[in-house]
């Protein structure tokens, strides 16, 4: 369950100029929805698109970097294109370092988007760090100033990596991890460009390497309640993924926000990161207490910590955090309905899946959230939901078994209400995907039915 202090983007609210009236803008609430029944699935709005192959990073442009071909291609700081000055927020320190950009081309999603949701896979050793950067152009044509959605690091030796909230131009702004349009009325997100500056000490000759970066774009209804599905291609379908209990670590690390609930996302990730076979060294580990159990899920709160969100819950660096895993990719998407999720697992892919709901809502759980990360490994053969979820008083609780209509209307709804009758927010059907850098044919053709390539 996501920590406090909340993630912003949950929780805004804004005065109606007009008539006195107050209309909440909660996340994926827009003003002035009202409740409604499913009903036939509208046309996706949901778009995804990455920058990956050496041709792809070829389409941007370039000042200091350098396109690496080969097996494994990616974009890495060449020759600096100067320096620049980084006064870290966060441990008051300010140092110069040399730098590199790259600016991708237009990306223009098929549908105009309120919300936009930024992934890179990196690698940042020792002495280097990158900054990601957002331009939006809205449907009317005007253009947003350059935002930052993130300021990372694989490590926090060199820079403690961090959201930069406080970010808006009067049309959009952002919120932690994403970029939300102010009015869904108004001018939407018609086109974007990102852009990535990569650092590294002065005259060091380590550099980041980005493997992929993107984006994903959407403008999702409010609704309620979500069209019912039928079991799809998964069903009595079960991934072998290890189970961890985010509550066996309550009390655990404060400055890394406490364990327990704080730390479904980093949780969620290890699960699933160690189902593709990987685990962190001993090295990695001999920072943790010895007497703690599963000394990884500490290292993977630590690796997803957001200082500026001072929590684990960013999603863009849990999705980072698992692609530092040599061979692994992740993105950080949305899902349309479960049987998009039931093609996923049928092909080898969990998934990790974002939702709130009161207690009442999903039968099995023993506990409401406002935001809660869990894995989804499998579908019994009657279709429900077979998930690891972390929420549990220890491993061997992890494994849980909802019902089918109750898991996917608690994750893909974009409205809800809470148990006092107040109206919420719901993701809409954010997830991680954490998959291979060479998936099979099967896993490709999984992938590209939900936009990811």
């Amino acid at each position: 369950m996501t920590p406090t202090p909340r993630r912003a983007v949950l929780a805004a609210a804004v005065a109606a100029a007009a008539g006195g009236t107050a209309a909440v803008t909660v996340g994926l609430a827009h003003a002035g929805g009202s409740r409604r029944a499913a009903g036939p699935a509208p046309a996706s709005t949901i778009g995804n698109r990455a920058w990956a192959t050496a041709a792809q990073w070829r389409e941007g442009t370039g000042e200091g970097t350098a396109v690496l071909t080969g097996p494994r291609p990616g974009l890495t700081l060449a020759r600096p294109a100067g320096t620049l000055e980084y006064a870290d927020p966060h441990t008051g320190t300010t140092r110069r370092w040399e730098y590199a950009t790259w600016t991708s081309p237009e990306a223009r999603p098929a549908a105009p988007a309120t919300e936009l949701i930024p992934s890179w896979n990196a690698e940042t050793p020792a002495g280097t760090w990158l900054r990601a950067e957002v331009r939006a152009t809205y449907t009317d044509g005007a253009e947003s100033p350059w935002y930052t959605l993130g300021v990372w690091a694989s490590g926090d030796g060199d820079i403690r990596r961090t959201s930069v909230d406080g970010q808006g131009d009067g049309r959009s702004t952002v919120w932690t991890d994403t970029l939300a349009v102010d009015d869904p009325a108004g001018p939407l997100l018609a086109a974007y460009r990102l852009r990535l500056t990569l650092c590294r000490a002065p005259g060091g000759s380590a550099a980041p390497t980005v493997r992929r970066a993107g984006a994903m774009t959407s403008a999702l209804p409010d609704r309620f309640e979500v069209p019912a599905t039928a079991p799809g291609p998964a069903a009595g379908t079960e991934l072998v993924v290890p189970r961890y209990s985010q509550n066996v670590h309550l009390g655990r690390y404060p400055e890394y926000d406490n364990g327990g609930e704080a730390w479904c996302s980093p949780t969620s990730s290890q699960m699933i990161v160690e189902s593709w076979g990987h685990r962190p060294s001993p090295e990695d580990l001999a920072w943790v207490d010895p007497s703690y159990s599963d000394p990884q899920v500490c290292h993977a709160a630590r690796r997803t910590f957001d200082w500026g969100y001072q929590g684990c819950g960013n999603w863009p660096f849990n999705a980072a955090y698992a692609a530092t895993h040599h061979g692994l990719r992740s993105v950080v998407t949305r899902l349309a309905a479960l049987t998009d999720a039931e093609r996923l697992v049928a092909a080898g892919i969990p998934l990790i899946t974002s939702q709130s709901f009161h207690e009442a809502e999903l039968e099995g759980a023993g506990y409401g959230t406002s935001g809660h990360l869990m894995t989804v490994v499998g579908f019994t053969a009657e279709g429900d939901v077979i998930a690891n979820d972390p929420a549990a008083e220890d491993n061997a609780g992890v494994r849980r078994v909802y019902p089918r209509r109750a898991f996917e209307n608690v994750w893909l709804r974009t409205r809800r209400l809470d148990e006092q009758g107040r109206e919420r927010s719901g993701t809409g059907g954010v997830c991680y995907l954490y998959f291979p850098g060479t998936p099979t044919a099967a896993q490709r053709r999984a992938l590209a039915s939900v936009g990811v390539r």
